[in-house]
């Protein structure tokens, strides 16, 4: 597979051609040899892709390929960057301020000379690549009849993923066991080998009602090999005690035993329950062991483990549960309901499926894959194929009557699409057992360049890519938002399989601290620790692309050598939560190429005005975790920007001139009222917070592309007028929390819509029932303050799913025989009053969706 920087380098030639008019003749006509070339390199990769997984002569002729594509842009941009220095108009513009002609015109030949020389030693190694094809027998197979390229789905619908099969006995088994009377906290154990659904497993005993209803307290850690005893005590305190920032401010500076001491006190005299997922060592449970009291009142902790002596000695009172394999019943039943469409099965294509099936041995995480895989292929023959690749491996291992489960991964990552094999491996440089944002996820992939520009918005592109991979079951599912896939992870098995991979094509490196090193052949460099000492690395000569620090010790941005090390990059993601970060450094401005800039930070102040120098930006992200920070007014000025994610503290003056930008959150109030936005054209998503009802939104309706909006009052507060929302003709999701007087018309576009705190008086079903497209409604904290809500007949007619959550005066749901005749999904939660549900709904499913 090759890195796709060589559509990047051809797309970089060609716009250096255009913008660089003045280029004298030879060395114009190198530039376009090299483009046409590595242009001509591209239609031959796809069979070398092929080839390459038993011939590394071929991994090393793609690897040259991407190694020659990314010294082409990094030169082109070395070029225009100094040619650029001064009033930023170009080269030629340059000359013309020179003072001294003479001078200038020495500089010029001498940039001329050099970039020709330089162009020069490429071309011979383009050369020597094209020998070796040929050598090497790789063909453009794009040009064979019936071999053209694969094709992709490109919907953005979200699949359910987790799906839940056999275990039922288990699960009230083990139910049973965290409810019985035993007053004493204790600890149930689930062990086994890595893909059997520990995770899964402990995730329905967390969900199910009668735990939720139970424990007054719920937390969920995840421990795994990348251990860190205070960022799991810092999290459970803020899941159990919330995360405003005084929480957050006085979190930071506390030691670890100030945070097992609160973490006792918050657990003290409280039914809890928390769950510890994926712990790998004794001693790592004896430290967190101490935070959890026993007072006596029922508190229970799961663990799940793959270690034996792990599970049995986590504690003197442990219930330790050993998970099963599937049987066949199970088994079959699972993979049918992953299948995409379980109707394209011919009886001899069942007898295929139903063998392989059983050579999975009952192992859940082999069966979802190899659905996934299946469900990718057509007809008879194709699983054929898949048959013939697995019983292939079993002969290699005659001592094994079953498909080890490393051979299905690796089967299924090599039938991937081409363009989603980036994708895939990318997952590799987050963290193990690393819970990430979707937003991040498809964002970087849109920066590194691995989304194809088509008539489809990329960012809908890039969702359709995360959810091609949750499909092929290589990717879960970790939360949902209004139909969505808000956060996801990957199975250890798969991040294994992902880093082994991406090393072999030289994708990315993780630093290793013990051996103080990293691969200077890899454009992407992750640290996932020791920040300071990876930085001491001589990194000058690399041409690296991204950069992506995962150390919560790590603040001492000013170490950071913007201009020496990483002038050429496209992605730094800083992820840094612990300790009070130092002030960005004006050096950032440097990085004239970036595309993506994410900090996950305390306490930077204030962004310096440098930033405005990053024209290529697409998305600036800010996790300030305790205040505000300070845009400077050349913010205004990044043209490419796509994504404003930002808690800041100043309006931004000239917010009008981001006309390419479709995500603005995390906006105060007081940034937006006097704002202008007729220009934002492209904007898709706007969050406001701190709206006051003296403050007018009309502005909003000016977003002719508005498709969700979130405003946020003041505790307390009341909402301004609310009848712009009625020229508001694209907007799907809308969120609305603060006090309500009386509900406006709302465009009949609407979706999705969450109430909470609006205090209203009238009951809000009659217009809400109204609205014909909208199919998930949500009513939260004091939403609505009457007693009874009435659905009449024909009203919700595509309404899905209803949650009504602390609605403490609710007594009484009358809902008309022909309502909501879609329904399939209820969540009712604190109210307290509504004794009784209508009997049409008691069948409907309840569960904690969002």
């Amino acid at each position: 597979m090759v890195d796709p920087s060589v559509s990047n380098a051809v797309k970089k030639l060609g716009d250096f051609l255009i913008e660089e008019v003045n280029l004298r003749l030879s060395l114009r006509e190198e530039v376009q040899w090299l483009r046409n070339e590595l242009l001509s390199m591209q239609a031959f990769l796809k069979d070398a892709e092929e080839k390459q997984v038993g011939d590394h002569r071929v991994q090393q002729w793609v690897f040259n390929i991407s190694s020659v594509a990314n010294d082409a842009v990094a030169i082109l941009e070395t070029y225009s960057l100094e040619a650029g220095e001064g009033d930023g108009d170009g080269f030629a513009s340059r000359l013309k301020a020179c003072a001294c002609a003479c001078i200038c015109i020495c500089m010029k030949e001498y940039k001329f000379y050099e970039v020709s020389k330089e162009i020069q030693s490429l071309k011979l190694r383009v050369m020597d690549i094209s020998r070796k094809r040929e050598t090497y027998g790789i063909r453009n197979i794009d040009n064979i009849a019936g071999e053209g390229p694969s094709t992709l789905r490109r919907t953005t619908s979200y699949v359910d993923d987790p799906i839940f099969v056999g275990f039922q006995d288990v699960v009230e088994g083990l139910l049973a066991e965290i409810l019985k009377a035993e007053p004493h906290r204790s600890v149930i154990s689930i062990y086994g080998m890595g893909g059997l659904g520990k995770t899964t497993l402990a995730k329905k005993l967390y969900h199910s009602p009668n735990i939720v209803s139970r424990f007054q307290k719920r937390a969920w850690m995840c421990v795994s090999q990348e251990y860190n005893a205070m960022d799991l005590l810092k999290h459970i305190i803020k899941s159990i005690q919330g995360s405003d920032r005084e929480t957050l401010d006085l979190l930071e500076k506390k030691t670890e035993i100030d945070l097992v001491r609160d973490l006792q006190n918050l657990l003290k005299g409280e039914k809890y329950l928390v769950v510890v997922d994926d712990l790998w060592h004794r001693k790592d449970w004896q430290r967190l062991n101490r935070a959890f009291p026993d007072s006596k009142n029922g508190s229970r902790i799961i663990i799940t483990t793959r270690n034996e002596d792990v599970a049995e000695r986590a504690d003197n009172k442990c219930f330790v549960h050993k998970l099963r394999y599937l049987n066949q019943e199970e088994s079959w039943d699972l993979f049918c309901k992953k299948l995409l469409d379980v109707r394209v099965m011919s009886p001899t294509m069942k007898r295929l499926a139903e063998d392989m099936v059983d050579k999975c041995k009952g192992l859940p995480l082999a069966i979802v894959v190899l659905s996934g895989l299946l469900s990718h292929k057509r007809g008879l023959e194709q699983w054929q194929e898949v048959k013939d690749h697995l019983w292939k491996n079993i002969k290699r291992d005659s001592e094994k009557d079953s498909v080890p489960i490393s051979y299905i991964l690796l089967l299924s990552y090599n039938d991937l699409p081409t363009e989603l094999k980036n994708c895939f491996l990318y997952f590799g440089i987050f963290p193990e057992d690393h819970v990430i944002p979707a937003e991040d996820i498809t964002r970087l992939w849109l920066a590194e360049g691995f989304i194809p520009r088509e008539e489809e918005r990329m960012e809908d592109v890039a969702k359709g890519f995360l959810n091609e991979l949750i499909r092929r079951s290589l990717v879960q599912v970790a939360d949902t938002f209004w139909e969505e896939v808000t956060a996801c992870r990957i199975h250890d098995l798969l991040r294994d399989l992902a880093v082994e991979k991406a090393l072999e094509v030289n994708l990315f490196d993780i630093y290793d601290p013990r051996n103080h090193s990293i691969s200077p052949l890899c454009p992407r460099h992750v640290i996932h620790g020791q920040a300071q000492r990876y930085l001491s690395l001589d990194l000058s000569n690399l041409k690296l692309r991204s950069v992506m620090f995962f150390d919560r010790d790590f603040y001492e941005l000013s170490l950071i050598k913007f201009r020496n090390q990483f002038q050429h990059i496209y992605v730094l993601y800083l992820d840094s939560r612990d300790g009070s970060t130092s002030e960005l450094p004006d050096a950032i401005g440097s990085l004239y190429h970036l595309k993506f800039l994410r900090f996950t930070a305390n306490g930077i102040p204030v962004l310096p005005s440098s930033i405005g120098n990053l024209k290529n930006l697409q998305t600036l992200d800010v996790q300030n975790n305790t205040h505000p920070c300070q845009l400077p007014p050349e913010t205004a000025d990044l043209v490419n920007l796509r994504h404003l994610v930002v808690e800041y503290s100043e309006p931004l003056k000239g917010i009008n001139k981001l006309t390419s930008l479709q995500v603005l959150r995390r906006i105060s109030c007081d940034q937006w009222k006097d704002a202008d936005p007729v220009d934002l054209v492209n904007v898709r998503e706007l969050s406001m917070y701190d709206i006051k009802k003296s403050y007018s939104l009309n502005n909003i309706s000016s977003l002719k592309s508005l498709s969700t909006l979130e405003l946020l009052c003041e505790d307390g507060e009341s909402l301004p007028a609310l009848e712009f929302l009625s020229s508001c003709q694209k907007l799907q999701k809308l969120g609305l929390k603060g006090r309500i007087e009386k509900l406006a018309p709302f465009p009949n576009s609407i979706t999705m819509m969450i109430l909470w705190e609006s205090e209203l008086m009238e009951d809000p079903m009659p217009i809400l029932g109204m609205l014909p497209n909208l199919r998930d409604l949500q009513l939260r904290e004091e939403a609505y303050s009457g007693k009874e809500i009435t659905c009449s007949d024909n009203s919700f007619s595509q309404l899905e799913f209803l949650r009504l959550v602390g609605l403490e005066n609710l007594e009484r749901w009358d809902l008309g025989t022909s309502a909501m005749p879609l329904i399939k999904g209820l969540h009712i939660l604190r109210c307290p009053k509504l004794k009784e549900i209508p009997e049409r709904m008691k069948d409907v499913k309840r569960s904690d969706f969002l």
